[in-house]
This record gives C-alpha cells, sequence and structure tokens, in this order.
C-alpha cells in the first residue's frame, strides 16, 4: 500500500532491472558500455546520490557484465547504503592513488562508451589518457530514452507531484497579487510546493504585465499592478520526482484581446493533449499545438517548444519539438505548454504534465485552465 505521503519505495530488484536495461540498450545502439557520473542518471539507476566533485565516481555497466560502482575509499559507506548497493559491485579508490588505473579494467580499451552528459570534463579525459582507443558519445544523444519511460512506481511519484503543485495553485489564487512583488508571489508559491511535500523547488516563474513576454523570466521587483497579465510557471521535486505546470492569471477584469488570446493558447495545449497516443511522433504533439496558435495569426509569437521530458529532473529527454521522431511510448511523460509572448505587452501559457496511456493520454495537472480572475 502507499499514498501521497508515502509512495511505493524502490527496491535493489528496481535498480537491478534499470541497469541491466540501461546495458542492454547500449549494446543495441553499438556502444561497449555505459559511464555515469554522479547526477540524475545515477540516481535513477542506483539510487545513490553523492556529490559530483574532482574525486572520480563511475558506475560502469556493460552487457553481460556485473555492474560496478567505482567510489573514493571515503565514500564508499555513503554509497554501500543506497538502495541499489546489492545489485553492484564497489570498487573503491584511495586519496593519492590514480582512480583511472582502478576504472580502466572494467572498459574495452578500444570500446566507445556512453557518458552521462553531466561527467566532469577532467575525468573523461582522464579516462581518455589511460585508455586512448576509447571514445565516448553523451547518454542524451546516445540513449536517448535511457529515463524516459516510468513504471508504476515512478508514475506514482510524479501524479503526487503533480498533485502538489494543483494544491499549490489552487492555494497562489487566493492571495493578493496587485501591489506586491513578483518575488513576493514567487516566494509563496516556493513555500506552497515545499508545505505540499516538496523537497526542492527547482523554479517559480511570475512575469507579470511585460515581464509576461519573458518565458523564463526571472521574478523580480517588479510591482503587480491591476490589469496585468500574470505567467505563473513553478515546481520542482517530491519523491525524486518533478512537477511542473503553468498557469496565467488576471489582477483584474481582462480586456477582449486578453481574453481572446488566453482561449488561443487554452485551445492550442487541448489539442496537444488530445493528439497524446502512442506510436506517434513527439513532434506531432508540438503540430498540433502550434497549429492552433497559427491559424490565428499568433504563429510567429509562440517561441518555443511545445514541451520536454520530466522525472528525476524537471527538463529531460524525449522533448516535443519539430523534427523530433521519437515514437510516444506508455508511460512516458512530458509537458505539453504552448504559450503566445506579445513583447512589450503580455504572455501566455498553460501547461500540464502528461503521460502516455495504451490508448491515449493522462493529464497528472488538473487544475482549471480557464483564465482565472485575482486581485
Amino acid at each position: 500500500m502507499s499514498s501521497p505521503n508515502q509512495p511505493v519505495p524502490f527496491t535493489a530488484d528496481d535498480y537491478r532491472a534499470r541497469m541491466a536495461r540501461a546495458a542492454e540498450s547500449a549494446a543495441e545502439a553499438g556502444l561497449a558500455g555505459v559511464l555515469v557520473a554522479p547526477g540524475p542518471d545515477l540516481v535513477h539507476l542506483t539510487g545513490y546520490r553523492p556529490v559530483n566533485t574532482e574525486r572520480l565516481t563511475l558506475l560502469v555497466l556493460r552487457a553481460g557484465e556485473d555492474p560496478v560502482l567505482v567510489v573514493p575509499t571515503l565514500e564508499a559507506p555513503d554509497a554501500e547504503q543506497a538502495v541499489g548497493s546489492p545489485a553492484l559491485t564497489l570498487r573503491d579508490w584511495t586519496d593519492g592513488k590514480d582512480p583511472y588505473a582502478v576504472a580502466a579494467p572494467l572498459l574495452d580499451a578500444d570500446g566507445r562508451f556512453g557518458i552521462s552528459d553531466n561527467a566532469w570534463a577532467m575525468h573523461l579525459l582522464g579516462l581518455q589518457q589511460f585508455l586512448p582507443g576509447t571514445s565516448y558519445v553523451s547518454l542524451t544523444e546516445a540513449l536517448p530514452m535511457l529515463r524516459a519511460v516510468k513504471d508504476a512506481a515512478e508514475l506514482e511519484r510524479l501524479a503526487a507531484a503533480g498533485a502538489a503543485a494543483d494544491a499549490t495553485y489552487e492555494e497562489i489564487l487566493k492571495v493578493r497579487f496587485s501591489g506586491r512583488k513578483e518575488t513576493d508571489v514567487a516566494a509563496d508559491l516556493a513555500a506552497l510546493l515545499k508545505q505540499f511535500g516538496h523537497s526542492q523547488v527547482d523554479f517559480t516563474v511570475v512575469g507579470s504585465g511585460p515581464n509576461g513576454a519573458n518565458p523564463h523570466h526571472e521574478a523580480g521587483d517588479r510591482t503587480i499592478e491591476r490589469g496585468d497579465m500574470v505567467v505563473l510557471d513553478f515546481g520542482g521535486l517530491k519523491h525524486g520526482y518533478g512537477s511542473d505546470t503553468s498557469r496565467t492569471v488576471h489582477v483584474g477584469e481582462p480586456t477582449a484581446e486578453e481574453q481572446r488570446v488566453h482561449d488561443i493558447v487554452r485551445e492550442a495545449q487541448e489539442a496537444g493533449c488530445r493528439a497524446v497516443q502512442p506510436g506517434i511522433a513527439c513532434q506531432e504533439i508540438d503540430r498540433a499545438a502550434r497549429a492552433v496558435i497559427t491559424e490565428f495569426g499568433y504563429g510567429e509569437r509562440f517561441i518555443h517548444r511545445t514541451g520536454h521530458g520530466i522525472g528525476v529532473t524537471t527538463h529531460e529527454p524525449p522533448y516535443m519539438i519539430e523534427g523530433e521522431e521519437q515514437l510516444l511510448v506508455p508511460g512516458m511523460c512530458f509537458s505539453v505548454e504552448p504559450g503566445i509572448y506579445l513583447p512589450g505587452r503580455f504572455g501566455v501559457r498553460i501547461e500540464d504534465i502528461v503521460t502516455v496511456t495504451e490508448d491515449g493520454g493522462r493529464r497528472l495537472n488538473t487544475t482549471a485552465r480557464e483564465l482565472a480572475v485575482v486581485e
């Protein structure tokens, strides 16, 4: 049994299966293996979350071989406590020794390896110096689907994070906007995300008036005024998995034009969500949402992709953008977030996280998408 406050725990077998799938996927992609540095990939594959430092920590995954985690000796006790540790072998190295001498025997001297995007250059160069016949490619390029398809326990966490973000939005509608700074509302959002169970707040975009025309506006000292459109985009991690939602509100009654632009974005977002089904390319979600906005004459004012994947990070592959031919698979989770941005005036964005099901898509955000009026 589980609840929003106590999700189903991951087990060593879960991590063992993830590592096996990663090694098999690498082999299918023609790689000799996968090298994973501290960061989201390592958390996903092992449950181990060390600090990424100058000391080498490296998970080595190769098809047909047992997983091996190379760790500094002083950090080995922490590594042994990770839930996934029973599914791998630890190889430690002490200060003063060459860590690459420990890692090198685990690699094919002439192999091509996928490596975490966030691996330190000094570690990659150290491996190359020790094994000059090896070559490397980023995991995002080589295995973009590594973390894309979520299992039931992961979906449960994403749903809980989405529900917490929804509760945050419902509460923020009750606070006063006019006469307060964007940073004040952003602080309210952060506090509410924490109140509803987030361990980490990644972003709290509050774009009022002309600032709303900047999709990633950092909340600033601008005082929100009556008559402002305000873009709210916020999220973070709960139970280790991400939330990300956007709604646009208006301080006082909107003008006819403001309401119309919001309605167009809402229609575009609906079209993007309706398009979700297994077997279609990611770019079709972008096309569906963009077609609506283009039809109403605002195509040039939709200046970003329609969506991005989400999981142990709030932004990850796959991406809903023209040219992305990766097919949707049940268990994928991503945002659908079209927008219209009118420079110097205002912006509108509406965003939900959607997961692909066997016969369509299911939103993990359920709050009202109509233009809310706040004070």
